[in-house]
């Protein structure tokens, strides 16, 4: 596996990751209606495509594929973790977040319930739990902070 920095012309395959993620590895924790108000069509990051550019974005890929990616902003807000439905449990999240991590003393991210039990092996503790709004439908998520003196 290589890790590298998010390139314009990976828009797509990141996309088509992050829908098939969605509606397959957090399928248990979340609804039907749910999910594709989260995620509702492989087109769904057509519009995060600026905002990936503009943040540290990496690439986890195996043989020319892209099986992972990951991003994080410049105030250390953990955005966006995926790994693709058929490379689940291989290291590939744990890599993208050392990388993403690294720079920062205090981290923090908003966990799907899929999620959650991932960032707490990670050293995280839930700030607080809420309900978020995408497209008219609401979805629990948490508010998740690590802070790297306290490991």
């Amino acid at each position: 596996m290589i890790l590298r920095r998010y390139r314009d012309e990976d828009c797509n395959a990141v996309s088509k990751l992050f829908y098939e993620t969605v509606h397959t590895v957090n399928a248990k924790d979340y609804t039907a209606e749910q999910l594709c108000a989260w995620a509702h069509g492989e087109d769904s990051l057509q519009a995060k495509h600026k905002t990936l550019m503009s943040q540290h974005t990496v690439i986890a890929e195996i043989d020319g594929k892209i099986v992972g990616f990951g991003s994080i902003d410049k105030f250390g807000c953990l955005d966006m973790l995926f790994v693709h439905k058929d490379f689940q449990w291989q290291g590939i999240a744990t890599a993208i977040c050392d990388e993403l991590e690294a720079k920062f003393s205090v981290i923090k991210t908003y966990a799907s319930i899929t999620a959650k039990p991932f960032f707490e092996k990670r050293h995280y503790t839930v700030s607080k739990q809420q309900e978020v709004e995408r497209s008219g439908i609401k979805l629990q998520n948490f508010e998740m902070i690590k802070t790297k003196d306290s490991i």
